[in-house]
């Protein structure tokens, strides 16, 4: 069921997307050469511990998900690009990271994702990560009363298909709210004018996700990590928000 929020709802969300940013902020801060994935979990647990906020991630168990998460942040490395399980691993130089959150504050959620690089990038890499942040802007702007989820998931595909990237469109965007996945699906690829009608009042989280040379990928044998079908890298970027009678409210903007 696709609920839309009241003035006053959407208010009460800011401070899940506040936290939610600031513990992605926080990660991609201490994620450096020699840093253990573990060590990031650790330290959004303790965020969440110390905020009173709830974990969205560690009792997951969707139907794609060979057991509850356990974990409470997503940390997807190189060929990885969704969903990535948190392990022993200790990042290295030039490791495309990305991090994806969400957690539940006073009984709302929110949800966000980014990608970096760790240590000394590559041109490739900086270029799909910054595809996917402009996929997103655009993604947003096309977030507005009189629109169709259709427009949002067309302005995401012309971007990414502009730099020459193909899409996966098995995951995507989705509605937010008292948890964290509902309706409606916003696919990265879509037809203009298609779709729901965007309404004052749908709060939604945005997500384009890009592999470098394929668009096919497969679960690793944890059961939980999406990777690339060819070993070729991804980048996710993503934002939980709120579309009003005018400009969208990101409400898990950063900085």
């Amino acid at each position: 069921m696709i609920e839309l929020r009241t003035p006053a709802e959407i208010d009460e969300m800011r401070a899940a997307g506040r936290f939610v940013a600031g513990v992605i902020e926080a990660t991609s801060k201490a994620a450096a050469v020699g840093v253990n994935l573990l060590e990031l979990d650790a330290l959004a647990h303790e965020m969440i511990r110390k905020a009173g906020a709830e974990s969205c991630y560690i009792d997951y168990h969707p139907s794609f998900g060979a057991s509850p998460f356990g974990k409470v942040i997503c940390t997807s490395v190189n060929d990885a690009v969704l969903h990535g399980l948190p392990h022993d691993y200790r990042l290295r130089d030039g490791d495309l990271l990305s991090l994806d959150f969400a957690a539940s504050v006073n009984g709302w959620v929110s949800d966000s994702a980014v990608s970096i690089v760790v240590g000394t990038p590559r041109d490739e890499d900086l270029r799909l990560i910054e595809t996917t942040r402009r996929a997103l802007d655009a993604g947003i702007a096309a977030a507005r009363p009189g629109n169709r989820i259709g427009d949002i998931s067309r302005a995401i595909a012309d971007v990414a298909k502009g730099e020459g990237y193909s899409i996966n469109t098995d995951f995507g965007g989705h509605g937010v709210g008292r948890t964290m996945h509902g309706d409606p699906h916003i696919p990265n690829n879509g037809r203009p004018g298609r779709g729901l009608p965007l309404k004052p009042g749908l709060v939604v989280a945005i997500e384009p996700w890009l592999l470098q040379t394929t668009d096919r990928i497969f679960t690793d044998p944890d059961g939980w990590t999406l990777r690339s079908a060819d070993g070729s890298r991804g980048a996710h970027s993503e934002h939980t928000i709120a579309i009003t009678e005018g400009d969208p409210i990101v409400l898990t903007q950063r900085g």
